[in-house]
């Protein structure tokens, strides 16, 4: 059994009704990140990860502009927590994150958010939280946000950020 999925915590889903919510909610996991948080967002082209991205960022103090980071790879922001944003989109294999240096040591002290997370299957961080953005066909301003925590600190930002309010 894999030891990431043996540790997580069931997958929990809450709704986001327009653009705003999905970034006040990056806001609240934001504000709640702690040295070494690792956040990996799933879904398709359009279903709100770097609006979730850019609210983590201001939970965080960033003033800077936070954009999806897909020809670059990756951007870091200083703020409270420096934040290394990933986009995995373009990578084919796991293994060129790995060589690119994309998931390293340095980023024990910051937050690390990693748009496309689903292509660095097995290269995440075991603990880690994974939050999975999709778009209801009724509803195409609405995201569902399904999320699941592996580790203990993960699991209390969650907790925190995403619980319904």
């Amino acid at each position: 059994m894999d030891p990431a999925t043996a540790s997580a915590a069931p997958p929990r889903v809450r709704l986001s009704t327009s653009p705003d919510e999905t970034r006040e909610i990056g806001r609240r996991i934001g504000a709640a990140a702690v040295p070494g948080t690792v956040l990996g967002l799933v879904g398709p082209l359009g279903a709100g990860k770097t609006q979730l991205a850019k609210g983590i960022a201001e939970g965080l103090g960033i003033t800077s502009v936070v954009n999806s980071p897909t020809f670059v790879l990756m951007n870091e922001h200083a703020g409270r927590l420096r934040m290394y944003h990933v986009d995995a989109y373009r990578l084919d294999d796991p293994e060129e994150a790995s060589a690119a240096g994309l998931l390293d040591e340095r980023q024990a002290d910051g937050v690390t958010v990693v748009e496309w997370a689903d292509r660095l299957d097995g290269w995440m961080p075991v603990e880690r939280l994974v939050i999975r953005l999709e778009t209801p066909v009724s509803e195409p301003m609405h995201r569902t946000l399904a999320w699941q925590a592996h580790g203990p600190a993960h699991d209390r930002i969650a907790r925190e950020a995403l619980a319904a309010r």
